[in-house]
């Protein structure tokens, strides 16, 4: 099982484009008309479904197991290695997420406010900016509010609110919401690493299926890069900065796509790095799934009316587009 040179260019086109998705989030928090809950909460839904079905039933149970039976082991002992780096990819994930909630704690300086993933994609602000600068910030309050993107108040509470406050006071208060914004662009680059790695790897394999979880990365990064641009927008004032970072939010992708290619380049090591990064992918995309997208889709719709029927229509889709291509 080697590289398959002609899918090189389209696997780092696709991890390009999921990754780069995080700047049409950032995109949508200046637009007048901001995405419906439930369409957010659906789509979150599916991609989770998505991604959980061909972790399961592709990746993980087929992918990594022929990768390490083409080089050498026997079934069992490939069964036994592809399990072993799907739980390591469950851990190693679990770790950057550790990472993450120690730069929140950077961010926050021991506020009460929590920026694990799920708060990073569903934060809560009903920052009102009255610097006079005549930006529109209360009108974009509402459109927030309205997307279920509301700031916290700890973070960053209307300045008209703070007793004996003065311009040293909100200054302060937008020091912090920007750099609560930049905690959370590196935070979500961060973890938008592996799914770089996991989109190219797939695409090199099969290119069908790099495009299918390509297109579930992208919409759920979709709200991450609402999620950088906004405070960084309310606390500058300026647009194009949190579009910026909302761009280098997403950058991390392509690095990971671009460990990918180095790792897989070479016929000599190439079956047995491809049965242990599918074992490892498989094992993150499960834990991306069950960790962030459900629970963050939930926020979205905590009456539960579409998020489960969408997961399953996710794993519909993955099963009969696998079916397709396998008949």
């Amino acid at each position: 099982m080697g590289v398959a040179e002609g899918n090189v260019g389209l696997a780092f086109g696709l991890v390009f484009a999921a990754g780069l998705s995080t700047t049409i989030g950032s995109s949508f928090a200046f637009c007048a008309n901001m995405a419906d809950q439930r369409v957010l909460a659906g789509a979150l839904g599916i991609s989770a479904g998505v991604m959980l079905y061909v972790s399961f039933a592709e990746i993980f149970i087929i992918k990594a197991v022929e990768g390490f039976e083409d080089s050498g082991y026997d079934g069992d002992s490939a069964m036994r290695y592809a399990t072993f780096c799907f739980f390591a990819g469950i851990l190693l994930t679990y770790a950057l997420d550790f990472v993450v909630h120690l730069l929140a704690g950077a961010a926050g300086h021991g506020h009460s406010h929590d920026l694990s993933f799920n708060s990073i994609m569903a934060p809560e602000h009903g920052h009102s900016h009255a610097h006079g600068h005549g930006h529109g910030h209360d009108d974009q309050d509402s459109k927030c509010e309205s997307h279920g993107l509301e700031q916290d108040a700890t973070i960053a509470p209307n300045p008209l609110n703070i007793e004996g406050g003065g311009l040293e006071e909100e200054s302060a208060k937008d020091e912090e919401l920007q750099r609560m914004g930049l905690m959370t662009g590196l935070a979500i680059a961060l973890h938008n690493f592996p799914e770089g790695l996991a989109t190219f790897v797939a695409t090199l394999a099969d290119s069908s299926l790099g495009i299918s979880i390509a297109i579930a990365i992208a919409l759920h990064n979709i709200p991450e890069g609402v999620c950088v641009a906004m405070p960084i927008y309310y606390a500058t004032g300026s647009k194009w900065k949190g579009f910026f970072w909302s761009f280098m939010s997403g950058v991390s992708e392509p690095i990971g796509g671009l460990l990918g290619y180095l790792v897989l380049y070479g016929d000599n090591m190439s079956s047995l790095a491809y049965g242990s990064l599918f074992g490892i992918v498989g094992g993150m995309m499960v834990y991306i799934s069950l960790k962030e997208l459900i629970p963050t889709a939930l926020k979205y719709d905590p009456e539960d009316k579409y998020v489960t029927n969408c997961v399953f229509i996710g794993m519909g889709v993955m099963a009969a587009s696998l079916l397709m291509f396998t008949a």
